[in-house]
């Protein structure tokens, strides 16, 4: 049993390690060599797509409904995972998952003499948490993106005024504030990229804006895409219009500081009463009770 957790812990140590490898080396390291034109073989098949298409092949042997296909689909667009095979990869995640936990659940309870019901509860747990772990993973994904698109909406609308103030046109503005932005905010980026590549491709402007606002599912990316429909539709400025649109939201912003500032003094009473005010009495009255323990008690069961 002592070989069958030594060979699972090194497997999952191994896959970690690829993934990390993957994603933070070779992964950046090949875009680099594809876009400087240093790539020898183009047409050879990146070792980083072969457990890929592993995942998406366990995927599609997986029954789904076509209401959870637009549903989750929905959800890793929200997210950033925009592949065709993206839906046939969470389905393989969530498989393997599934099966994976509930066997190295067992393995481990089997070494520590756990058995009978309880041995089965635990699997149970673990073949739930397998798979509904995919799905909070992915809602994680989806809430950290939104705030980093909410983080850097004003900064576009800055760099989007002073475009369209310079004499640019609204979609050569959206492509300017994307290259600008590509290093520093690449979520907002990618997707006024998108929105760009969606009107040079001979979608209309509204349907473009809204499919961005749709896409990033956050409240001011809408509010703004409302502003832009409107202002489009009834010919009004649109550099005045985002001029005005990005004085509301820094007042939005400034409140929501304002605001967050105010419970700070309220969120602070849990951990000041849990954690500082212990501390502070074992530190003021702990060398009290000593002294009591040590002088007065014997002086007084000598009386």
């Amino acid at each position: 049993m002592v070989l069958v957790i030594s060979i699972l812990l090194f497997v999952f140590v191994t896959s970690l390690l690829y993934f990390l490898g993957m994603k933070f080396w070779v992964s950046p390291h090949s875009v680099v060599e594809r876009v400087m034109g240093e790539a020898k073989n183009v047409e050879s098949k990146h070792p980083s797509l072969v457990f890929h298409e592993v995942l998406a092949k366990l995927g599609a042997m997986v029954p789904s409904s076509p209401a959870d296909l637009s549903l989750v689909q929905r959800k890793l667009y929200q997210a950033g995972f925009r592949s065709p095979t993206a839906f046939k990869v969470f389905l393989g995640i969530k498989a393997l998952s599934t099966l994976l936990l509930p066997g190295l659940t067992w393995a481990v309870c089997s070494q520590f003499g756990v058995a009978g019901d309880s041995l089965i509860l635990l699997i149970v747990m673990a073949a739930g948490l397998g798979y509904m772990g995919p799905n909070e993973f992915i809602q994680f994904l989806i809430k950290r993106r939104r705030k980093r698109i909410d983080r850097a909406l004003p900064n576009a609308l800055d760099l989007l005024v002073v475009c369209v103030e310079s004499g640019l046109g609204l979609d050569q503005a959206i492509m300017q504030v994307s290259r600008e932005m590509q290093q520093s905010y690449p979520e907002l980026s990618s997707e006024f990229a998108i929105a760009n590549l969606e009107m040079r491709h001979g979608k209309r402007r509204t349907e473009a804006l809204r499919n961005l606002g749709e896409r990033t599912s956050v409240d001011d990316v809408k509010k703004l895409v409302s502003t832009l429909i409107q202002a489009d539709r009834f010919g009004t400025s649109i550099a005045q219009t985002l001029r005005t649109h990005s004085e509301f939201m820094r007042m939005q912003f400034r409140q929501r500081a304002e605001e967050k500032a105010a419970k700070m003094g309220i969120k602070l009473v849990f951990p000041i009463f849990f954690c500082i005010l212990p501390s502070l009495f074992v530190v003021t009255v702990g060398p009290v009770i000593v002294r009591i323990f040590v002088q007065l008690l014997p002086m007084l069961n000598g009386e």
